[in-house]
């Protein structure tokens, strides 16, 4: 094996994990580099839909996680005088072949790496990446942050929001905060009093206190999640880091209202766990252009290509697809057509962001409208009934799309 046959990975998240299971499964080299000097062991959950479950069955690692998370099938959407007004599936067993699965993130990070482990794709940690130094047709090189040299065919940065790669193609660009700050913390289920056929995951939405979301957690479901957001004005990195440590403050945050909020949500308050909570400020990054260099060497994905806010329900789920999609056309380009191929790759799959920010829009719309009361508007909680397909969500074709990609490459004699 040369260099220059192999992908150089930035980032043992989700994104370069996936990536990695993915590339190996085409035969294609790769090493995963990580700044940390331990694997991420963030607090939080994931929600896995049918089309990110179908990818890590595909890479074998779907039935190894499947008994670590809790399973569902749809959220339920509640005013806080218990109204039904609506419901959205997150996975559905007899339609997409998957129920949603709901995992803390460590728990999927922890089970990629013992699958990279088995193949003996490498994970280096400790390893800061710097900057590119040189691109050209055949190899590019970067420097570590100790001032060491790498080398290889190919780089992906898959190093987040912040990503040190993305500023090889975009040098000035900076993660936009939105304005908004959410709060999750645990909770045992059996301090919580859970009406029977009550239904959960659950989101209650009070026109005047915002709302709560509560998600069983674990297999068995003998752990909550309860998560607000709400508006908040932008921190420093060192003023984000101190609120997360803030138990109290964090608290207060998920408390201020919960007496306008049915009994679940008051117990839910009174019992969290001070050891599980989580803090996440909402950034995101404006749509970009391109996430691949001219020559294909260099390219970037998940979050460093496209944060998208949590309300899409999609994050995860989107950068399993970058990663899986990705390894695919690397698998079928010709020699020489990288380039070409991965810009048309950027193309589909922002198309495809697109279209789902544009329906988590349209989504947040159908379940709230705006009447004028003085000086700002006000939402009011309309039920809604009509069914909605999300095959095109849940159950996309991956192989055709990537098929598509690479043939218009080829039609058009790039």
């Amino acid at each position: 094996m040369t260099v220059t046959e192999q992908v150089a990975i930035i980032g043992a998240g989700l994104c370069g994990l996936t990536l990695a299971l993915a590339l190996h499964q085409q035969s294609i080299p790769c090493v995963v580099y990580e700044g940390r000097s331990v694997p991420e062991d963030i607090g939080g959950a994931v929600i896995l839909s049918p089309n990110a479950l179908r990818i890590l069955d595909e890479l074998h690692i779907y039935n190894r996680i499947r008994p670590l998370g809790h399973e569902s099938e749809t959220v339920l959407f509640r005013t806080e005088d218990n109204q039904l007004v609506d419901s959205y599936e997150i996975g559905n067993q007899a339609r997409y072949g998957y129920k949603g699965l709901r995992i803390y993130r460590y728990a999927l990070i922890n089970e990629l790496l013992a699958a990279l482990a088995k193949r003996g794709i490498p994970v280096h940690y400790g390893k800061k990446f710097a900057h590119i130094r040189s691109e050209s047709d055949h190899d590019v090189s970067w420097e570590w942050a100790d001032g060491s040299i790498g080398r290889a065919g190919s780089l992906v940065g898959c190093d987040g929001i912040y990503s040190r790669v993305r500023a090889y193609l975009y040098p000035e660009l900076k993660p936009q905060f939105i304005g908004i700050v959410a709060v999750a913390a645990a909770v045992p289920t059996s301090c919580v009093g859970v009406p029977e056929g009550y239904g959960l995951p659950v989101t209650i939405m009070s026109q005047a206190h915002g709302g709560y979301i509560i998600a069983p957690q674990l297999s068995d479901g003998s752990e909550l999640m309860l998560g607000r957001q709400r508006r908040w004005p932008e921190l420093n990195r060192e003023g984000w880091e101190a609120l997360a440590a803030n138990e109290d403050w964090c608290i207060d945050f998920l408390s201020q209202g919960a007496e306008h909020f049915p009994p679940i949500i008051r117990s839910s308050v009174a019992n969290i766990q001070r050891d599980k909570i989580n803090v996440w400020p909402f950034y995101v990054v404006p749509r970009l252009d391109r996430w691949v260099s001219d020559s294909g060497r260099v390219a970037i994905m998940g979050d460093a290509a496209h944060a998208i806010p949590p309300s899409s329900g999609q994050g995860a789920n989107q950068v399993l697809e970058d990663s899986y999609t990705y390894a695919l056309l690397r698998g079928q380009c010709m020699p020489g057509s990288t380039g070409h191929a991965l810009r048309r790759w950027k193309e589909g799959r922002q198309e495809r962001i697109d279209r789902l920010l544009k329906f988590a829009d349209e989504m947040n719309r159908r379940r709230m409208t705006s009447v004028a009361d003085g000086s700002e508007d006000k939402p009011v909680l309309t039920k809604i009934t009509e069914y909605l397909d999300l095959d095109w969500v849940f159950k996309p074709d991956y192989r055709g799309m990537v098929n598509d990609w690479v043939q218009g490459t080829l039609s058009a004699g790039e």
